[in-house]
């Protein structure tokens, strides 16, 4: 992973201060990020964060291995401009590029694993039906005819409703609207974000509600950030799991 060799930085950095930049460029994106920690160190941040920021989670093995390296190089250092360790081209662009993913995230939108399909209540149940067929989505952002958003349907509950109807043999698809299954005792907790915002940003949303004893059932993504927006995206705590931005 390094070469050791005596170099000198000339005008352009060196490898070794390429690294060095990139890794404190991440460094600073960690402080500002992790929250739950007074110890501000690069490995504690990386072991505190994975938790809770899936693109900490993401580069966990590799950003260890920097931090190894990182200390290997920094701790031989003669002088400010004088290393005796080199890292090899390959490590140095791939934790610059990691470093780009930490200082300009990927927004939320692009994100979200999935497009997001909107009904108004007036619309038929049957449509919603429909769109799980042909789909498998299982969240619906629900507005009336003014554009105004109302509640989020989830197939679950659509499930619970129809089940409820068959065992009472009272159901009549052909005729029933989304404003029949309304249910203003068990809404959906929902949150809206702009389409510029960041996945720290959802992440945050997300940890900030769990921490009220509250579950977010998704953040519907606008232009804006207006609930009365046309939804661009939905975003669930699915989509934090795992984020794969490389190969």
């Amino acid at each position: 992973m390094m070469t050791v060799t005596h170099i000198k930085s000339n005008t352009e950095n060196s490898l070794s201060e390429r690294f060095e930049i990139a890794f404190n460029q991440i460094h600073k994106c960690l402080i500002d990020k992790v929250k739950d920690t007074k110890d501000d160190r690069f490995k504690n941040l990386v072991e505190t964060g994975m938790n809770k920021h899936s693109l900490i989670r993401s580069f966990y093995n590799e950003l260890g291995q920097f931090a190894k390296l990182r200390n290997a190089i920094v701790h031989e250092k003669v002088d400010h401009d004088f290393y005796i360790a080199e890292p090899h081209l390959e490590i140095v662009e791939r934790i610059e590029k990691i470093a780009g993913y930490f200082m300009k995230p990927e927004t939320a939108l692009n994100i979200a694993t999935k497009k997001v399909h909107h009904f108004k209540e007036s619309d038929r149940l049957e449509d919603v039906l429909s769109c799980i067929r042909k789909t498998s989505y299982s969240r619906f952002p629900i507005y009336n005819d003014k554009g105004e958003y109302l509640w989020l349907l989830t197939a679950t509950y659509l499930l619970n409703w129809l089940t409820d109807r068959l065992a009472d043999q009272v159901i009549d698809l052909n005729n029933a609207r989304i404003s029949d299954i309304a249910d203003n005792e068990q809404k959906q907790l929902v949150a809206f974000i702009s389409k510029t915002s960041s996945i720290f940003k959802a992440e945050e949303i997300f940890e900030n509600i769990h921490k009220e004893g509250k579950k977010l059932e998704a953040i519907i993504i606008t232009l804006n950030g207006s609930e009365n927006e046309k939804p661009l995206g939905i975003f669930t705590s699915y989509d934090l799991i795992e984020i794969d931005l490389d190969d």
